[in-house]
């Protein structure tokens, strides 16, 4: 029996009738890690012998009786989060041999539920990229094209599941972090609603572990199928027991709908400030051809949607604003200078950027203020429909590209460039609001690279775009191992 591939769903079953154990499991991705990932370098910071001891707690446990959700799963975990007893960097060179003494509170989710962990997967310097590169561990490499990046910052793990490297992952998303690793890599994640998943300890070292809500950066999960999606939400899910006194879970609304026919969608495949790539438009007509051909009620245009420019103005202020909360004074002197210089009818995306970049807590109050009627617009928008599917970039995988001036790259689509940040947009589109996210594939493009899509759905109901992830998955297939 090959393991590797198998859903974290298929190897419970396994597990719990006896057909093989966790330590059979662990072996064989531990093998599997050692014999591929000299290619791919998906794994940082490997965790083997923890793991194996790990697996065997876990058969143990079986054979007491006991049952969790994730009972002797072999899975990964994304090197931002803390583990104890190893590094966490961030990638960042000054922080190398930074060791945190306490797991994330995800990481003990993960093994209070019974997962067995093997180890830390890849990010990009400070999680600030669509790709996964640093100078601590390295590139990470597509395991479809070697050549190209498997996307950022959860990069790492969308290789390794896409590798056979565990059965499931956990990453975070605050620009597509989770998505576009995803559709680059041909696996599934979810990008939460804004604080479903409690995110303490996965922070930036050396800063203390806190419970916090985030702005717009969420933690999730990545898996090889939309069930199992859904499986490893349910573990993630809850408030931080530091902030509410008690560890305890929540209840999400089920999904609106348990069949297809009875799903309305919009499907949108233009941004005004991006084209989108022809393999993603095949990718989302072969979703949309797959709805309407079972039945949901598929739209292609609503005066409900909020303004999608605004959108992303108001993400790129929002995300660019905290990214340089931290900066040197002398650094934030530079950018404001170099912003104030700006013409003021520049109104493009690099502009706006760099006007984020030192927004005045004025100016933000006023964004946040636009964010709260865009989400009132997605309120009106899901009263009519259950869920938006639309692009995560407008590419499949680009080339590695590591310019030392992230400003400076561009990104190709279909064969004109564009600044490369502006490929955020359609992440953002969900981001900035907090909706949750479901990342799916769609299929191949003509040069055999993974296409996705994500299913954006209404603001805690998480299960809505999951289902009807699972629906589609069952009409046009999903994850495809790489050839």
């Amino acid at each position: 029996m090959e393991w590797n591939f198998q859903t974290a769903e298929e190897l419970t079953t396994a597990l719990r009738a006896g057909d093989v154990t966790s330590a059979e499991l662990t072996d064989r991705a531990i093998a599997r890690i050692e014999r591929d990932d000299k290619a791919i370098n998906a794994i940082c910071v490997p965790d083997f012998d923890r793991a194996r001891a790990a697996a065997h707690g876990a058969d143990q446990a079986r054979a007491r009786g006991e049952d969790r959700p994730l009972l002797g799963i072999p899975v990964t975990v994304k090197e931002s989060y803390n583990i104890a007893g190893l590094p966490t960097t961030w990638g960042m060179p000054p922080h190398r041999n930074y060791v945190p003494t306490e797991d994330a509170v995800q990481v003990s989710r993960l093994k209070a539920a019974g997962a067995v962990v093997l180890g830390k997967t890849n990010v990009p310097l400070g999680l600030q990229d669509v790709q996964s590169f640093n100078a601590i561990y390295g590139t990470t490499k597509n395991p479809w094209d070697h050549d190209r990046t498997p996307g950022g910052s959860s990069g790492g793990s969308a290789a390794a599941l896409a590798s056979g490297f565990g059965a499931l992952s956990i990453g975070s998303d605050i620009a597509g972090s989770l998505r576009t690793p995803a559709h680059f890599c041909g696996v599934y994640a979810h990008k939460p609603t804004l604080g479903l998943a409690a995110n303490r300890g996965m922070v930036p070292p050396p800063s203390p572990a806190l419970p916090t809500d985030g702005d717009l950066a969420v933690v999730g999960p990545m898996a090889r199928t939309a069930r199992d999606l859904t499986l490893l939400l349910d573990v993630m899910a809850g408030p931080d027991p530091l902030t509410f006194g008690v560890a305890y879970g929540v209840t999400l609304p089920p999904a609106r709908h348990e069949r297809l026919r009875d799903f309305r969608v919009l499907v949108l495949d233009e941004h005004p400030l991006i084209p989108t790539g022809s393999a993603v438009r095949a990718g989302l007509d072969r979703v949309a051809d797959a709805l309407a051909d079972g039945g949901a009620r598929v739209e292609r245009r609503s005066p409900l949607l909020p303004d999608l420019t605004e959108a992303a103005i108001l993400y790129t202020q929002l995300l660019f604003s905290g990214s340089v909360a931290r900066f040197p004074v002398e650094a934030y002197e530079r950018l404001r200078i170099r912003a104030a210089q700006l013409s003021a009818d520049d109104q493009s995306l690099d502009a706006t950027r760099l006007r984020g970049m030192v927004l005045s807590h004025r100016d933000w109050i006023e964004v946040n203020s636009r964010r709260e009627l865009h989400r009132h617009g997605w309120r009106q928008l899901f009263a009519e429909f259950d869920a938006v599917v639309c692009p995560i970039t407008p590419t499949p995988a680009f080339p590695h590209d590591h310019d030392p001036d992230p400003m400076g790259r561009r990104i190709d689509i279909d064969g004109v460039d564009y600044p490369y940040f502006d490929q955020l947009v359609w992440a953002g589109l969900a981001t900035m609001p907090g909706l949750p996210a479901t990342a799916v594939p769609t299929g191949l493009s003509p040069e055999g690279l993974p296409v996705g899509v994500q299913l954006i759905g209404p603001m805690f109901e998480d299960r809505t775009p999951l289902r009807l992830a699972e629906l589609i998955e069952q009409e046009i297939g999903g994850f495809q191992v790489p050839r």
